[in-house]
């Protein structure tokens, strides 16, 4: 079966490569040393590196501009008709998520070499970051099935060494234990799609299936199976509940592996299906799960965020929340939307994460302000009427009827709901030209988000038809959310705060039974405690004496 991209000519080929080698060769000096006092090298390399691949990503992605999306279908890894070759796609999904990984990488490699000054290790640090850099990159570049796996399986183990860095900390390594055991879920899902996918469709090739998939009158059941299992794994990835336990615990890890993990690498479920959204659109069960689990974890992550006061924590839950988000947007086919949330959540993580004591400190100067005063039930409604104006004024300015899309109802009234807490808190409090000057404010972003949902859809293509149902799931989760945040902010001493507080608090426990299961089934290796000092008895006290 011929492919429906361009062939990518050898200099645009070699450009793409260009970019994993960079990461990999960089970390080459970081493998040769492991003296605390030759450390200047390994860091310089991995600076000039990060920003030669940096370079290289940016101009992959003018070439396509220039050029149009193309593939390149490598030599054969299991013969010539098996379907599997090393193959290489540059598409705009591909360039864009290959310049978000390098911009992110860059910036992370800068912040660690002081964020880590004086830190045993670090030559393990540097090399464990570079390649799992570089995996990203060969994941994200990746058209075939089978190396996109590896790809996965190779950023996880890499990971799992920057999340160890601290190998003294029982939490840290709790926390990595569990997410090395919830990855090999999500590869044993992976694998076992891309199994079925090649038994049914007789390729790995990822443009070749799609093609072979649509040509079909209807999805056989094998096929339905691998759509379920690409989902299982994508939700695992990505920590959903009730697996959600280690994306708020390696907080333990350093910070900028925080900023790496929370902005890129949990990213990857929802990359992998937009790639493949063809072959989980049209399967209504994968479509249902990733809907319902993105949905309840999106709220009970947002309503447990609420609860939290260490801002990092805050921030891991607030990733838990925004990628079962983008997982909802999936399964209602708006993929076009999804590459915006991942874009946005990526760069405003890295930049939360990097920044964590600026925001201590803004917050303790806030601790001593006077509080105001609660707003009442009254004035939340207001503003959210208020957002949907807004709202609807911008969808019709870019000529966006509600019939082009149901989807785009559920994240319309997320949208207007949303910028409810903007517009009913400090802008009514302050009133005047302050009230014109927000919701100029909140007019102009949301023209900006439909703007760009409209140049991602030309990139990526039409929302996928979602199940009226899923779209009447999706509104009724997220009013419930709201209608709970805005009891609790109105009456923050009232019986329905009091009584959820507790279970929110503890994130309905749903991980310490994770945990316990964990455990279980394999036991994670914990330090060894230091030996306790054997307290001295009186008698041993006169006996040394005496000698």
């Amino acid at each position: 079966m011929e492919t429906m991209l361009a062939d990518l000519p050898p200099l645009r080929l070699a450009l793409l490569c260009t970019v994993p080698l960079l990461f990999v060769l960089a970390a080459v000096p970081a493998m040769t040393t492991s003296a605390p006092d030759s450390l200047d090298s390994p860091w310089r390399w991995s600076r000039v590196g990060a920003a030669l691949a940096l370079a290289a990503s940016l101009a992959s992605l003018a070439w396509l501009i220039v050029g149009g999306p193309g593939v390149w279908h490598g030599p054969a890894l299991a013969g010539a008709d098996a379907g599997v070759h090393l193959s290489l796609r540059s598409d705009a999904l591909a360039n864009i998520m290959l310049v978000l990984v390098c911009f992110i990488g860059w910036v992370i490699v800068g912040y660690s070499q002081s964020y880590l000054g004086g830190q045993r290790g670090q030559p393990r640090y540097i090399r464990s970051l570079l390649l799992t850099l570089a995996a990203v990159s060969v994941l994200v570049l990746s058209n075939n099935l089978l190396l996109l796996v590896l790809a996965w399986i190779g950023t996880s183990l890499a990971l799992h060494a920057l999340l160890t860095f601290f190998d003294q900390r029982p939490q840290a390594l709790i926390a990595a234990h569990k997410k090395f055991l919830a990855s090999r879920v999500a590869d044993v899902c992976m694998l076992g799609a891309i199994a079925i996918v090649w038994s049914q469709l007789g390729t790995l090739e990822i443009d070749q299936a799609i093609a072979a998939a649509r040509a079909l009158p209807e999805y056989s059941g094998g096929l339905q199976a691998a759509a379920v299992l690409f989902v299982i794994g994508a939700l695992v990835k990505c920590a959903q509940l009730p697996v959600h336990g280690w994306l708020i615990q390696v907080m333990e890890a350093p910070t900028p592996v925080s900023a790496l993990l929370h902005a890129g690498v949990v990213n990857l479920g929802g990359f992998v299906l937009i790639r493949l959204g063809t072959l989980v659109a049209d399967v209504p069960l994968a479509q249902a799960l990733l809907v319902v689990v993105g949905g309840i974890t999106a709220v009970v992550a947002a309503a447990t965020m609420m609860t939290r006061i260490s801002i990092k924590v805050a921030l891991a839950w607030s990733t838990c929340a925004q990628m079962g988000f983008m997982l909802m947007q999936c399964g209602l086919g708006l993929y076009d939307l999804a590459l915006l949330h991942i874009v946005a959540h990526s760069l405003y993580k890295a930049h939360a994460f990097l920044t964590a004591g600026t925001a201590v400190e803004q917050n303790r100067l806030q601790q001593m302000t006077t509080p105001l005063p609660p707003l009442s039930g009254m004035a939340w409604l207001a503003s959210a009427v208020v957002g949907v104006g807004i709202v609807a004024a911008a969808a019709l300015a870019w000529g966006i009827r509600p019939t082009d899309a149901p989807a785009l109802w559920a994240v319309s009234a997320i949208l207007a709901l949303a910028l409810a807490p903007l517009l009913a808190g400090p802008l009514l409090r302050a009133g005047g030209t302050w009230i014109i000057a927000g919701v100029a404010g909140a007019f102009a972003v949301t023209l900006a988000y439909f703007g760009l949902h409209l140049l991602f859809k030309q990139w990526l293509g039409a929302p996928a038809a979602a199940n009226i149902g899923l779209v009447a799931w999706v509104i009724g989760c997220f009013v419930v959310l709201f209608i709970v945040q805005g009891a609790v902010r109105a009456r923050p001493q009232g019986t329905l705060a009091r009584k959820l507080y507790p279970w929110l608090f503890a994130g309905l426990y749903l991980d310490e039974v994770f945990t316990r299961l964990t455990f279980r089934v394999w036991p994670a290796r914990l330090p060894a405690k230091p030996a306790a000092a054997q307290p001295i008895l009186p008698a041993e006290i006169h006996i040394s004496g005496a000698l």
